[in-house]
């Protein structure tokens, strides 16, 4: 049977213009709940107001709940029973009933946000699109012209894409500008967003504690400080939690929903609910370092980093990653516009919280851009420099057709290349005496890629790297450095519309390392019980703007072929970032296959 929760609400309880407080009755039995004076007519009650207990009696019939009742109350079936505090004495066959406080923003709720930087800025637009008051709050003057500037940018491009003049001037008009911390007073909910170091967040809470109302909720945005220390510097820790929302606000619609040590379970419903309303999708996380986005994505941008460190050009590696990898953006561009002193930072408080755990060193090519200033777009130059024209990919030049193509007979993976290749008139067919994976293109075989380098594979003339989509990827990266090679490739890819990029050869090559390293640290959450495999994809893709979810990439792929990739990786780098993690060693009984497959 399920159990019902009733909400009592006094007006006394409410603020206007903040939140209502309200008392949720609960009891651990389906049988008789009721009081010793309690007369005998009972009212059947579902999701609509009826009068407030004074005197009641009540029993659960069929999951419906039924009580006599005097005055107001407000009656809910919340996702789970809450059971808290305080007995209020009431029993019926030993059944105690508990009072447990549940509280609600009003939709005119003040909302402060503490930091007018990009986060702070997407904040304050989301809240105010909700209809909610809004001060911004930053010490430096500056900071808040340019944070008005931000907003008024984005609502630009947000009108162009539909939004009306009058709601426009509507946000605008609700979002106010302060230099001084008490403008905090009226807020119910204030909203941190400042820079990622945990003494400068402390010392602002300590600064806070003497102007927020006692009723208010504090938050955090922090991407990978713990709540719990973050916790221990504010007033009242049960009515603080940490709300990580992602970067640009408007657009990114997953916030991630941390609880502290002491956070009142009603804080962090109220919390999520307030969220819903502001159209985002708040998902509950563990206090662990990273949460779940900036933990599983940190392989993104080090991969990148990484490649970039061996010489490869910064717009190949982007370019391979959005059009083989599928991504919106590359990880340099993506740090880019993130700001490396935040994104370093992130990899940093990572990981040292992890003891210095291999899977989520900060990469020196980014700490050195930090170093130089070279912070991104906000600075006009990061990776690329923002004042000259962006570099092209070095797509390979036009080449002469093949022929014929060659494939192992069975093999689904390149199937969609041989496909695409039929219809472009090459001769095709199937080869029972070429390995999984291998094909060749009039007279040079190529292989698709398994984490070993092609020096390593003898009677292989090229490799071809991975690609989330092979069937729709408008480009193909190969390795092939002899020119016959190179021109088979090339040819390929142009006879059936693609382009063809070349890289290095090198473990992985760079779509599928990337990929790999991606599902490992996604592979790592659910070892450490950070999240399901289902939990850790939706976020990475509300999150992160993944087009897929770094698990369910690895089911299509196969588990098995993933760990033996990664065990190449690994061997050939001599680095154990590469490692398969334990979720996928255990793919060996079948185990992690049916778990994401599921």
């Amino acid at each position: 049977m399920d159990l019902r929760a009733v909400k009592r609400t006094h007006p006394a309880a409410q603020v206007p213009g903040k939140f209502s407080i309200a008392r949720r009755l609960t009891s651990p039995t389906g049988k008789t709940l009721g009081h010793p004076r309690a007369g005998r007519r009972h009212r059947q009650i579902a999701a609509m107001r009826v009068p407030l207990i004074s005197r009641m009696t009540g029993r659960l019939i069929n999951g419906k709940a039924l009580f006599q009742t005097h005055g107001q109350i407000h009656f809910s079936v919340p996702d789970r029973l809450l059971f808290l505090d305080r007995p209020v004495g009431l029993f019926i066959s030993r059944a105690k009933l508990q009072w447990a406080h549940v509280m609600e923003f009003q939709s005119n709720a003040t909302i402060a946000v503490l930091g007018a930087g990009a986060m702070g800025t997407g904040i304050a637009q989301v809240a105010a699109l909700a209809g909610h008051g809004v001060v911004v709050i930053d010490r430096d003057a500056q900071a808040l012209d340019r944070s008005k500037h931000l907003l008024a940018q984005s609502l630009t491009q947000a009108e162009k894409r539909g939004l009306a003049p009058a709601l426009r001037d509507a946000i605008q008009a609700r979002i106010g500008w302060s230099t001084d911390l008490a403008a905090v007073a009226p807020a119910a909910l204030v909203i941190e967003a400042i820079v990622e170091q945990i003494d400068a967040k402390l010392s602002l809470f300590q600064a806070l504690s003497s102007h927020i109302a006692p009723e208010a909720v504090v938050a955090s945005n922090t991407s990978s400080l713990p709540i719990a220390r973050l916790a221990a510097g504010v007033l009242r820790p049960h009515r603080f939690l940490g709300l990580h929302f992602f970067n640009p606000v408007p657009a990114m619609t997953l916030v991630e929903v941390i609880a502290g040590p002491s956070t009142d379970p009603s804080v962090l419903e109220a919390a999520e609910r307030l969220m819903r309303r502001w159209d985002k999708h708040p998902v509950r996380v563990a206090d662990v370092p990273g949460f779940i986005v900036n933990r599983v994505a940190r392989p993104y941008y080090a991969e990148g980093f990484v490649a970039l460190g061996e010489g490869l050009p910064a717009a190949d590696i982007d370019h391979a990653l959005k059009a083989a990898g599928g991504f919106r953006m590359g990880p340099l561009a993506l740090a880019d516009f993130i700001g490396h002193d935040v994104n370093y930072a992130v990899a940093q408080s990572v990981y040292e919280a992890y003891d210095g755990k291999t899977r989520f060193r900060p990469q020196a090519a980014q700490g050195d851009l930090v170093a130089r200033g070279r912070l991104g777009r906000k600075s006009g130059h990061g990776v690329y420099d923002y004042a000259a024209s962006l570099p092209s990919p070095n797509l390979a030049p036009k080449a002469a057709p093949p022929r014929r193509l060659a494939v192992a007979a069975g093999d689904d993976l390149l199937a969609p290349l041989a496909q695409a290749a039929a219809r472009a008139g090459m001769e095709v067919s199937s080869r029972r005496d070429l390995a999984s994976g291998a094909m060749v293109i009039d007279d040079i075989t190529i292989a698709l890629g398994d984490g070993r380098t092609l020096a390593s594979r003898p009677g292989v003339d090229g490799l071809l790297d991975h690609a989330r989509d092979l069937a729709a990827a408008p480009t193909l990266v190969f390795t092939a450095p002899s020119p016959q090679a190179t021109q088979a490739a090339a040819g390929l890819a142009q006879a059936i519309g693609r382009d063809a990029l070349f890289v290095p050869d090198r473990p992985g090559q760079l779509v599928l390392r990337a990929l790999s390293q991606l599902a490992n640290a996604a592979a790592d959450a659910v070892d450490d019980e950070v999240a399901t495999p289902q939990g850790v994809d939706e976020a990475m893709v509300h999150g992160a703007n993944h087009p897929e979810g770094p698990l369910a990439w690895a089911g299509r792929l196969g588990v098995r072929r993933l760990a033996s990739a990664l065990t190449h990786i690994a061997e050939a780098t001599g680095d154990p970032l590469y490692r398969p993690a334990a979720f996928f060693i255990a793919a060996a009984t079948s185990t992690a296959q049916e778990i994401i497959n599921a």
